[in-house]
């Protein structure tokens, strides 16, 4: 594994655990070049996914990107980085078992906010707003209107 400081190719495994209820591998890395530390993950990859975006463009699925749009709709909230870790891994699980390579950006972008909408009412109301590019505030009413709605079935 690469260091991502240095590049030195030659870095050492440290410590391996059991990571996202034994989904993958989180193992600590050490560079002997430079010192750096840093962590990285393995997991099983059942299929390589395509994205099918809104302008038909395809793109390879990148996990890491699902991550960090999920990250900055629960920047300044207090939610545990291991819960959208297990989100985005269920949400990945979920993709490859369907069966189908190409997947278009809007199936995945529902995943998403569900998955939001069960860790935190405040992320799941920001992606909404990016995801159905809202253009006024009536937009946000309805969401929260929706919000409300699960929580009367409830």
């Amino acid at each position: 594994m690469r260091c991502p400081y240095c590049q030195s190719e030659d870095t050492q495994v440290k410590d391996s655990r059991p990571a996202e209820d034994g989904a993958a591998i989180r193992r600590r890395r050490v560079c002997p070049v430079c010192g750096g530390r840093f962590t990285t993950f393995e997991r099983v990859q059942l299929r390589d996914l395509v994205v099918i975006k809104k302008s038909g463009r395809k793109v390879p699925f990148d996990r890491d990107k699902l991550l960090r749009s999920m990250e900055t709709a629960v920047r300044k909230r207090n939610v545990d980085p291991e819960l959208l870790e297990r989100a985005v891994s269920g949400i990945q699980r979920q993709l490859e078992s369907s069966g189908e390579i190409e997947i278009n950006s809007g199936d995945i972008g529902r995943l998403v906010m569900d998955a939001l909408k069960s860790i935190d009412d405040v992320a799941y109301v920001r992606f909404a707003s990016v995801y159905r590019n809202f253009r006024e505030a009536k937009d946000f009413h309805d969401v929260l209107g929706e919000l409300r709605g699960d929580e009367d079935e409830e």
